[in-house]
């Protein structure tokens, strides 16, 4: 039987459970995430990778806010800097969800790993929304189903890839939060089937009509996950989705600026608001780690459009 899961709860720094050398290998990531954090955390994934070598097989159960929890292996390299409790994850996607609880949206949460996303948007505090977390992997889907499970399975899991239209794919990958179907053509360890986005509409998996936010965390198939949606993308839908720090061209942004009908908007950490992108150059600045990803938002809704207007101008009064 399975070791329990160590407990710790983000908002007290509590921690539960754990034996002496689990305290102090806590103690270690901690600091760890401090000190990287002050270069986007470069390196930081592959030594706590390391220390997870000495650490009991087990996971840790993180208390995100008094009605989400969210388990992964205890030492993982990805997911461990939520010990540090100053550590934001995707700050650009929380503002956006934490200024949306009063809106009835559904969350597709696309390459969902384990869930991160879909376990906080259906808590009370992101306003209990509907959401569906889809994954292809089969190891990071357990880890996705536990999660659904810990929380009262409040949230759909579906296990497959999102690409530009219905069939399978090759998964290929040696780090969990990077598998991907991208250029595994014949070479993947797993094969997966693979659904557009608006096979999600045909199939009535999610109605017409209805109000989405659409995390895309696809791995390098970005531009097809975006061809795949067309019609969900003509309503009331935004897409949030990666660009690479190492990409200097901004593939996806650019994209979404010059073939579709969307309006881009990223988030710019210096006045803390989402700005509309007319030309690209505004990512060269905001770019600055060639080893991370930072999120952009697409859409055609005249709604959401006025949503992030009245987000951006409670970010002005904050800062006057």
């Amino acid at each position: 039987m399975a070791a329990p899961p160590i407990q710790f709860d983000r908002a007290s720094g509590a921690l539960e459970g754990a034996n002496l050398w689990e305290r102090t290998a806590a103690l270690a990531l901690v600091t760890g995430s401090k000190i990287s954090s002050h270069f986007s955390h470069r390196g930081y994934n592959g030594c706590a990778n390391l220390l997870r070598k000495t650490l009991p097989d087990r996971n840790i159960a993180i208390k995100l806010n008094e009605d989400a929890t969210f388990e992964f292996p205890y030492g993982d390299g990805y997911w461990s800097k939520l010990l540090d409790r100053s550590y934001r994850y995707e700050d650009e996607l929380e503002l956006l969800f934490r200024h949306s609880t009063d809106v009835d949206y559904t969350l597709l949460d696309c390459g969902a790993n384990y869930g991160y996303w879909s376990v906080l948007v259906t808590s009370k505090p992101f306003g209990s929304h509907k959401a569906i977390a889809i994954e292809p992997s089969s190891e990071n889907f357990s880890k996705l189903a536990n999660n659904a499970g810990v929380n009262g399975n409040r949230f759909e899991t579906l296990k497959c890839a999102i690409g530009a239209t219905k069939g399978t794919a090759k998964l290929s990958g040696t780090k969990h939060e990077k598998f991907s179907i991208a250029g595994a053509a014949g070479s993947g360890f797993e094969t997966v089937p693979v659904l557009a986005l608006d096979d999600l509409l045909e199939e009535g998996k999610i109605a017409r009509g209805g109000k989405y936010l659409i995390k895309l965390d696809v791995e390098g198939v970005e531009i097809d996950a975006i061809k795949g949606g067309a019609k969900l993308l003509e309503g009331d839908s935004v897409i949030m989705c990666e660009e690479h720090g190492n990409d200097p061209d901004h593939t996806v942004s650019r994209y979404i600026l010059d073939q579709t009908p969307l309006k881009l908007i990223v988030h710019d950490p210096l006045s803390n608001r989402l700005e509309t992108v007319t030309e690209l150059s505004i990512l060269d600045r905001i770019k600055v780690s060639s080893h991370v990803g930072y999120n952009v938002f697409g859409t055609a809704s005249a709604f959401w459009q006025q949503r992030i207007s009245v987000l951006n101008a409670s970010a002005t009064r904050r800062m006057q």
